[in-house]
């Protein structure tokens, strides 16, 4: 099965998690990647340059009408749901708040695996509340591969512990072993 995307769910410790899995991911790797991070809403773009500095990949923050494409990591803008549209573009919503958060990872893993059905990966990361916990249970359900971090070893252990209660999860892992798992999957594509 060829994968077309990954969506990533993080909240609190999420620089910690996304500077160990994202910097693992080659320069040619084919599986482009999306990625809500809870932020305050005035929040500015450094998270987007600090892990582009720090990866092969090209990270940016996600923009509406932006076609997903390979070689790149997508990050949702502070105060706005990230959405992926049928025709594999982004869309931004300032939508009421869902599970507190704005951008919610529910949101933007529902909409993707509507759009890319049993050809998207879902992998929830530490974090302190259930967002993602909904989405990642969609994911599941159209045939897509889903990821949890490893509970015990996360910084925050609420959003993982929630994701594995509401969804027969296909993987938990540590995260220093998310990245290589990767890679690895991408490699049999």
């Amino acid at each position: 099965m060829k994968y077309e995307a990954i969506v990533i769910g993080v909240s609190a410790g999420g620089l910690n998690a996304l500077k160990t899995i994202l910097p693992t991911l080659p320069h040619d790797f084919k599986i482009p990647v999306i990625i809500v991070q809870h932020e305050h809403a005035s929040s500015d773009d450094f998270l987007a340059h600090y892990l582009n500095d720090r990866c092969m990949l090209t990270v940016i923050q996600a923009d509406e009408k932006i076609k997903i494409s390979s070689g790149n990591v997508y990050l949702a803008p502070p105060n706005y749901h990230l959405l992926v549209e049928d025709d594999k573009t982004f869309s931004l919503s300032i939508d009421e708040h869902v599970n507190y958060a704005r951008p919610s990872i529910d949101v933007l893993f529902e909409t993707a695996s509507e759009a890319y059905g049993n050809k998207l990966i879902g992998i929830i990361l530490t974090g302190a509340n259930s967002d993602g916990s909904i989405g990642l249970k969609e994911i599941k359900k159209r045939g897509g591969l889903t990821i949890v971090q490893e509970p015990s070893k996360a910084e925050v252990a609420t959003m993982p512990s929630a994701a594995i209660s509401a969804t027969q999860v296909d993987y938990i892992l540590p995260l220093e072993e998310i990245g290589p798992f990767l890679c690895k999957l991408e490699e049999n594509l």
